[in-house]
């Protein structure tokens, strides 16, 4: 199966198209359901094992892996807080067993607050449902998803602002898709925009309404603890793909000027080769380490969320110099359409954009270890 995927990556990147056959082949193979317990009739994998998954498909395809890990992250948060005894998201647990599929509605224009803000607009409607009016961006699974899980503001109560975290389905009036997806890389994820006309989502389907600002809540750490090592993961699996390439490479292009070795032999080679697996190994252990910990409880406090999204910085910055080094390794025929490496180069420049974006993600990690995140300006 991950060779038949191989092979159709190039095609469904050049022709900017949704990877239908893919998604049909890995939900034959029960991908779908990796994290939902086994008691739901899943197959109840682990984080660390979802990771380890999550990489496989990426060395592969990464952009469908990328686009999968919107529902895998949905179904793991949900199992997570399952396991914690809250059973909030058993809905959607079910209805992943069934065959739906969800995507992340967290993507806005000018939003750089992430989860702690929103620019779409949440209006209660006295029941317990919200109705949503807005844009979302980024809205990767866009042809394909049942259920979108999106974040809003409510500031019917201008002194106290919420965000309401909620799911809205296919089926439902109020919504429709933009296609804008046209991107450098990671184009067979089809992440088109979602525009939000009056969508509402009752209320059964309303996840938490929490206060506006940095989010402290069980919901929001599930989350965290799902989405962001899904996420490394990937960029681990296509810079891994990158090295590998680029070691097929040095072996076989010849060197004039070593008398036709190959450039295996040459020194500057050698020590881009080296400068590469150490970063693969730094990734992969600083990612393995903190997905096992997630896993098994290890009390970080509140620096859990500046863990996890170190390891997602670290995977993406590495994954970005491995990939560099790739290229330089196999000379200019990189450069080329028709190589692979001329696709993973355009594919992992997406990386920093994923929330929460670079600048975002070090001002998280530098504010948790100073103790001042939340600290008005």
């Amino acid at each position: 199966m991950l060779r038949k995927i191989a092979a159709r990556a190039a095609g469904d990147d050049r022709d900017n198209r949704f990877f239908y056959e893919d998604l049909e082949d890995l939900r034959a193979a029960r991908y779908l359901v990796l994290a939902v317990p086994e008691e739901f009739g899943g197959l109840g994998l682990s984080i660390p094992e979802l990771v380890a998954e999550q990489a496989r498909l990426a060395y592969h395809a990464p952009s469908t892996a990328l686009a999968i890990n919107m529902h895998l992250y949905w179904t793991g948060a949900a199992a997570h807080l399952w396991r914690s005894g809250d059973p909030s998201l058993e809905w959607l647990l079910r209805e992943a067993v069934a065959g739906k599929i969800f995507a992340a509605g967290h993507g806005e224009i000018g939003n750089d607050l992430g989860l702690a803000s929103s620019a779409v607009v949440a209006e209660p409607l006295g029941d317990g449902g919200y109705r949503f009016t807005g844009r979302k961006i980024f809205t990767s699974l866009s042809p394909v998803w049942d259920w979108l899980g999106l974040h809003a503001l409510d500031n019917s109560d201008p002194a106290h602002p919420k965000i309401v975290h909620a799911f809205i389905r296919r089926q439902d009036a109020g919504h429709r898709t933009e296609q804008t997806w046209d991107t450098l890389g990671v184009r067979a994820t089809r992440s088109d925009d979602t525009v939000l006309e009056g969508v509402v989502g009752l209320a059964p389907h309303v996840a938490r309404v929490l206060p506006a600002g940095p989010p402290s809540d069980p919901f929001i750490g599930a989350i965290f603890g799902s989405a962001i090592p899904g996420i490394s993961a990937v960029y681990y699996g296509l810079a891994k793909r990158a090295f590998d390439l680029a070691l097929e490479s040095a072996g076989r292009r010849v060197s004039a000027a070593l008398g036709g070795k190959t450039y295996a032999h040459h020194p500057y080679t050698q020590r881009d080769v080296a400068e590469a697996a150490i970063e693969l190994d730094s990734i992969w252990a600083l990612l393995d380490r903190i997905s096992r910990e997630w896993a098994d409880g290890v009390d970080h406090g509140e620096l859990w969320p500046a863990k996890l999204v170190a390891a997602k910085q670290h995977s993406v910055d590495g994954a970005r110099r491995v990939v560099d080094l790739a290229t330089k390794i196999a000379g200019a025929g990189s450069l080329y359409r028709k190589n692979e490496l001329e696709r993973l180069y355009r594919d992992v420049r997406s990386g920093p954009f994923h929330p929460p974006t670079s600048d975002v993600a070090y001002d998280l990690i530098g504010k948790s270890y100073l103790g001042v995140l939340g600290e008005v300006q």
